[in-house]
């Protein structure tokens, strides 16, 4: 898999939001990096360190953003967060598990990530919030 490269068809025009956007990114860049990498490795422990960071702060970004412009699927979203914050605990469960696939699982996961909820649901919002 090629490195994935910021375009403005990943901005929804608020800087904070698209900054954030552009770390995870880099960390999807990060296990694309790495095609060998093992469950093991401290870069899957980092990167699963960075996942978390990244939900509670971009998150609440996010979401505060879309309290103060009324988007009206905020709950949705919510909903599609939470999801996220799930699917990074159970990364680090199968971790400690000794999962040997968590780094296949978590590039799949990462990636259609970047399709679906930035791509789609995040842009759903950039009508609503201009800076």
């Amino acid at each position: 898999m090629k490195p994935i490269i910021w375009t403005p068809d990943f901005s929804i025009g608020v800087a904070r939001i698209d900054e954030q956007h552009k770390g995870l990114i880099a960390m999807v860049n990060r296990l694309i990096a790495q095609p060998r990498i093992t469950t093991e490795s401290a870069t899957i422990s980092d990167l699963l360190g960075d996942l978390t960071k990244y939900a509670e702060e971009h998150f609440a970004t996010e979401e505060e953003l879309m309290r103060q412009h009324g988007y009206p699927h905020l709950e949705e979203h919510i909903a599609q967060h939470r999801a996220f914050r799930k699917t990074t605990v159970d990364f680090c469960m199968a971790t400690l598990n000794g999962a040997d696939d968590v780094p296949e699982t978590m590039l799949r996961y990462l990636s259609d990530w970047l399709a679906e909820h930035i791509l789609k649901s995040d842009m759903e919002f950039k009508p609503y919030c201009r800076e």
